[in-house]
């Protein structure tokens, strides 16, 4: 990761000097005035290209079985420490991508949405291969970067709201592809993630069970109380600093912003995976949602995999269980989606 920066770096210097024209501050030089704030404009600026890469990457890698585009759209407005500031109340502006199979021609198709993982994170060339085999498969497939994504500036990743109003993008982004995009099925939209996404998965499953036929959760986060017990302190503070409050003093908006909470809402068919060797979303928390969800007579389905090599991304990478894995993912999603293929 520290070569990529370096050569993110080099080429952000060879376009823009003034970009970075202040040093990248070191442990050593964190402590003088101003330094760790330069250093998250820093990263937020290699983030900025790191992003543009992608996009051009995007395009080379689908463009023989895809038409690839990026599309901004709105969503519920950010928070804001100043209500009656210029402004203020006005709808959040997120990207999203579209990736419509040339195979389909000018025919409808059934709809993923396929969202993207981690606290700040982004819609990165790791889910190369997994757009690929839904692309082949005929989906038209819609990635949303929500509040709190990385590659957009400091508005967007500042605007994070773990648990909150990012679960509104995500329905924002379905309800813009089944409105605007010519090939989309809206009677067949299927929503799919993994670990953080598995979680904005559930809660879109949860809240809007009238806009989805279908859910996948890859080793979703689901139970922030728990989570916030075995998780350490660094981790914690990340979640005090958008939340507000730490668990401890303030468990009853932890537990309103866990899916584990909101079982009794599930009404589509929904498939669980998770892994005991998961190093990030421990198998005791996807343990409580699949005990919470059948407490509450929910229809599910799940698995639970004895020590898959891969850990928490056991499934996204290239392996024959990886592999065969997937292919148990996209026959529940065509059991719904695309019945009789």
């Amino acid at each position: 990761m520290h070569l990529v920066r370096a050569a993110v770096a080099a080429c952000l210097l060879a376009i823009s000097p003034r970009l970075v024209a202040q040093p990248l501050p070191t442990s050593s030089t964190t402590t003088a005035a101003g330094a760790p704030e330069r250093q998250r404009n820093y990263d937020r600026q290699l983030e900025v290209l790191e992003k543009k890469l992608d996009d051009l990457e995007w395009r080379a890698r689908t463009a023989d079985i895809a038409v690839m585009d990026k599309w901004w759209i709105t969503s519920k407005p950010p928070r804001n420490d100043n209500p009656t500031g210029q402004g203020a109340g006005n709808p959040l502006k997120i990207p999203l991508y579209t990736f419509v199979p040339k195979s389909i021609g000018t025919r409808k198709a059934p709809l993923l949405i396929l969202v993207h993982g981690y606290v700040h994170g982004s819609f990165d060339r790791f889910y190369t291969h997994i757009l690929r085999e839904l692309l082949e498969q005929g989906y038209v497939v819609v990635a949303p970067e929500y509040r709190g994504s990385t590659g957009y500036g400091g508005e967007l990743y500042s605007a994070i709201d773990y648990g909150g109003a990012e679960i509104d993008d995500v329905k924002a982004a379905r309800d813009w592809a089944v409105e605007t995009m010519p090939n989309v099925d809206a009677s067949r939209v299927g929503v799919l993630g993994w670990s953080h996404g598995g979680y904005l998965t559930l809660f879109n499953a949860f809240n809007y069970p009238d806009a989805y036929k279908v859910a996948y959760a890859g080793v979703p986060v689901s139970d922030l109380d728990q989570r916030m017990g075995y998780k350490g302190s660094g981790y914690q503070r990340t979640f005090t600093e958008f939340i507000g409050k730490d668990a401890v003093n303030d468990p009853a908006e932890y537990r309103r912003r866990s899916p584990v909470n909101s079982v009794t809402k599930l009404r589509i068919p929904l498939l669980i995976h998770t892994n005991t060797i998961d190093e990030d979303v421990h198998v005791m928390e996807v343990e409580h949602l699949i005990a919470a969800l059948t407490a509450a007579k929910k229809t599910f389905e799940y698995k639970i995999y004895e020590a898959a090599p891969g850990g928490h991304e056991f499934n996204r990478i290239d392996t024959p269980l990886a592999r065969a894995s997937r292919k148990e993912i996209w026959a529940f999603l065509a059991r719904h989606l695309r019945p009789g293929s």
